[in-house]
């Protein structure tokens, strides 16, 4: 694998090689040094012309702990603000001695557009409302540990309640959850849902809390809606928050999960700790082992004819 840019670029098989490899990095970070040198001389750069913090941080603790070089460049301190162009940063960056670029960027395609400038590996960290595939793969890799699954999600019912209109996090959800067989029901007035069918869908929240297995909760996308989609947050909230109320309808299996930030009061009303289920904090440690697993497929040189070497 070459790039790392969709869920549906990657295929079921690539999916399941990553989740399978995250379960090595999972033990190499419960080390007492958990760092070992699978990717030294190798360097990293974070490339991101959106405000992050769980992706860049993990991006960037993922590959210190593979012993990557790690360059990180933020679009608001960079020469960008005078007029630089993409393709003429890209090349810059690329000229000091680049193997991989981590790329969020507010416009869809970018990371295929970026890849016919430089010869280093490409990693989405989201473009737009498209995709953002390692969210999508450590949501799953979480739901399959959560649930002591070792292959697939089949049979599994998500939610996936929100704003899927705006939201990468959602598509690529849809694709990893499909692609790994669970069934994927999408939440949303109709103004929040996209105009291409991804999914069955519904208006009711109430008429399928009972019977999910993992509830997901988006925010609503602020920064990318332009037009009023919902009469009020709080008749938002009255219809698709996860209420005290609703909680208690949730079964003790169920896992609550949202990719972050979370807007208390808004998409959830309820202190997510209250939860059994709730996953939040979880998802952000495996978003860690997950990126190692990306970049270790993509920049290591190990022969995987021999197994994975990532000794201390």
């Amino acid at each position: 694998m070459k790039h790392l840019r969709s869920i549906a670029e990657m295929g079921t098989g690539a999916v399941t090689r990553i989740l399978d490899l995250t379960d090595h990095m999972v033990e190499v970070n419960l080390r007492p040094n958990p760092k070992v040198p699978a990717l030294r001389g190798r360097t990293v750069c974070n490339l991101f012309f959106e405000d992050s913090t769980r992706t860049r941080l993990s991006f960037e603790t993922a590959a210190k702990r593979l012993s990557a070089d790690v360059m990180t460049f933020t679009a608001g301190s960079s020469s960008v603000n005078k007029g630089e162009s993409l393709r003429d940063t890209i090349e810059t960056v690329a000229a000091m001695g680049v193997d991989a670029f981590v790329i969020r960027h507010q416009s869809s395609g970018v990371p295929w557009q970026v890849a016919r400038w430089t010869t280093a590996s490409i990693i989405n960290g989201g473009d737009g409302w498209h995709a953002h595939p390692t969210q999508a793969l450590l949501d799953a890799y979480t739901v399959r540990t959560a649930l002591g699954r070792t292959g697939g999600l089949d049979g599994l019912r998500v939610a996936i309640v929100g704003d899927i209109r705006h939201s990468r996090v959602a598509r690529s959800n849809i694709e990893v959850f499909t692609a790994l067989g669970a069934d994927v029901i999408l939440v949303a007035p109709t103004t929040l849902l996209p105009p291409t069918p991804l999914a069955p869908s519904t208006h009711d929240l109430d008429s399928i809390i009972g019977d999910v297995d993992v509830l997901y909760l988006l925010r609503l996308q602020t920064e990318r809606i332009k037009d009023a989609v919902v009469p009020s947050i709080r008749e938002y909230s009255t219809r698709f928050a996860l209420t005290p109320a609703r909680a208690k309808r949730l079964g003790e299996h169920v896992l609550v999960m949202h990719p972050g930030p979370m807007n208390r009061g808004v998409e959830i009303m309820v202190d997510p700790a209250e939860i059994p289920g709730a996953m939040i904090t979880k998802q952000v440690a495996n978003g860690v082992a997950v990126r190692m697993a990306v970049l270790f497929d993509l920049l290591s040189a190990t022969d995987r004819s021999t197994g994975l070497e990532v000794s201390a």
